[in-house]
């Protein structure tokens, strides 16, 4: 009882220590000069300041892991300005979190089992859920990001073929999208022309944001929209086929999902309705085979 007790205050002084001589780095990283006035920064987040105390681990993190959680990030739709080194502080801050926690739930709840032995069991496997939750809760946000590019790229797609036949150019399309579209879609679209403007050519542009959010009809929209670039093809017509394939298959999901809707539905009322209606019709007739029985 007295060692569990010792490592978890050990545990929560390591943290406390380390909070502060963050911030008092931080409050001395910039000095005044010949008495001139210096401007005070923005102070750094929560995630920050664990991004900077974690540093000696999430440096050593192997490359191919480290542009695999900025990919992911970047599919996610980068939250909260997270950095993978900033991701990572996260995981193992919330994991020590976790552990600590744990470990007060081994020494308070009481059970048959020594304490000796439930509070170590009990706080790695909290610790181990907290680091795997943010990564969880990483891919959740990609699907629900994906799922709403994927319900507005058709709605979009209309309107960059309305824009183009006007006689606009593709630039002012895709403007229009990021005007009328508040969403995940519209990120995409917004950052697509940010790297535009900083130099970048379009059609790269247009082809790294296919590759980051996963979604493969705006990936075969931005392969189409390359072909035609290269080919000569009038953009304007291209747009419209593409426009009318998507809905096509937009259409086709829903009935595949009606199909399927009457299948789903045999499970909650065979565990929920039907029970029910045995009760109802049955339990007269047993309350009753129970009374002439006794």
């Amino acid at each position: 009882m007295f060692l569990i007790a010792l490592i978890a205050g050990v545990i929560c002084g390591v943290i406390v220590m380390a909070y502060f001589i963050a911030i008092d780095q931080y409050r001395t990283a910039a000095p005044a000069t010949n008495g001139s006035f210096v401007p005070q920064t923005a102070r750094p987040t929560l995630v920050k300041q664990f991004e900077a105390l974690a540093r000696p681990f999430t440096s050593r993190l192997p490359t191919e892991a480290t542009i695999q959680v900025r990919q992911k990030l970047s599919r996610a739709g980068d939250p909260g300005g997270l950095t993978p080194a900033g991701f990572q502080a996260v995981r193992y801050s919330l994991a020590a979190l976790m552990a600590i926690v744990g470990l007060g739930l081994g020494v308070l709840v009481s059970l048959p089992v020594p304490v000796i032995v439930v509070a170590p069991i009990s706080g790695v496997a909290l610790a181990a859920l907290g680091y795997f939750l943010p990564l969880l809760w990483l891919e959740q946000r990609i699907s629900a990001r994906r799922h709403q590019i994927q319900r507005s790229l058709a709605e979009a797609t209309d309107l960059l073929t309305l824009v183009v036949e006007s006689g606009m150019s593709l630039d002012e399309g895709m403007l229009s999208i990021t005007e009328r579209f508040h969403n995940a879609l519209g990120d995409e679209i917004g950052k697509v022309l940010r790297e535009i403007r900083l130099g970048r050519p379009r059609m790269s542009a247009l082809e790294h944001m296919a590759e980051t959010t996963g979604v493969p009809d705006l990936h075969h929209l931005v392969e189409s929209i390359v072909q035609s670039d290269q080919m000569g093809v009038p953009i304007a017509r291209l747009l419209r086929v593409q426009a009318m394939e998507m809905r096509r298959r937009q259409r086709q999901t829903a009935q595949e999902r009606a199909a399927q809707a009457s299948s789903r539905m045999v499970f909650p009322m065979v565990g929920c309705i039907f029970p029910v209606l045995w009760i109802v019709l049955l339990g007269p007739a047993i309350i009753q085979i129970l009374k002439s029985l006794h």
